[in-house]
């Protein structure tokens, strides 16, 4: 079984999100996904988030591409994880190209284009959020 591990704080859940998901879940058989938890955000991130971790956990969990969803506490997870999970290939947006190529030595490293039209930023913006 080929295993995909994905990271993020999927906050306003969209079509974008749901793009990634689908090609995450295209590159191996089972796809985690490590959901930011509401402390790692705020205290590191520095981002407040609509939802909570418990509300953005559930909507992933009903996404049928996600197989499992774990919580992300701190950036330097990512190497622990992949030994963990017996992670074959990390994926995350090419927003991020280059910044985890450290993973390579674990797993292979894929960054897929992001949805150029939404963002969770945009949608805060159009709203005036």
């Amino acid at each position: 079984m080929k295993r995909v591990i994905t990271y993020g704080t999927f906050d306003l859940m969209h079509y974008g999100h749901i793009n990634l998901l689908r090609r995450a879940k295209k590159l191996g058989d089972y796809l985690i996904v490590a959901l930011s938890t509401d402390e790692f955000n705020r205290d590191m991130k520095n981002k407040v988030c609509y939802f909570t971790y418990e509300q953005r956990k559930e909507l992933l969990e009903a996404i049928r591409y996600v197989d499992l969803v774990i919580p992300e506490t701190c950036w330097e997870q990512k190497m622990t994880d992949v030994d963990l999970y017996h992670v074959d290939t990390f994926v995350i947006g090419n927003d991020w190209e280059g910044k985890f190529d450290f993973l390579k030595e674990k797993c292979e490293v894929v960054y897929l284009p992001r949805t150029e039209e939404i963002s969770t930023t945009k949608i805060k913006t159009d709203l005036h959020v």
